[in-house]
């Protein structure tokens, strides 16, 4: 079995590949600090976008995207207030909140969804 970190982080790898492909701009991956982490940080369509990333091997626990708790939103939202302000960026940059689902079909391939703008700001 595989740490799940070094498990997480080649899925993470494979979300940010996936978004890179499509023209994002990584600026930076597992950002912590106090309050919690966010997985992807990156530029697209304009937007400074906060991703998280989640994998499912099946459905017996709901699907990736589900796994998104109201909770987690919320820790998101303040992890990325506190990034901007500490990277000192303007208030009217436009921020998007973004959920790439990973899950495994029955052939054993990784599956990406990405969900743009998958939930608004929670304050």
């Amino acid at each position: 079995m595989m740490n799940k970190r070094i498990l997480g982080g080649r899925y993470e790898a494979l979300a940010m590949e996936h978004a890179a492909a499509s023209g994002a701009v990584p600026v930076e991956s597992n950002f912590r600090c106090r309050m919690g982490e966010i997985d992807l940080i990156f530029t697209d369509e304009g937007y400074l976008v906060f991703a998280e990333v989640k994998y499912r091997s099946g459905n017996s626990f709901g699907s990736a995207f589900e796994a998104v708790s109201k909770n987690k939103m919320r820790t998101i939202c303040k992890v990325a207030d506190f990034y901007r302000l500490t990277h000192k960026l303007p208030d009217d940059l436009p921020v998007r909140y973004d959920v790439f689902a990973l899950e495994t079909g029955e052939d054993q391939a990784v599956k990406i969804s990405w969900i743009k703008n998958a939930f608004e700001h929670i304050y």
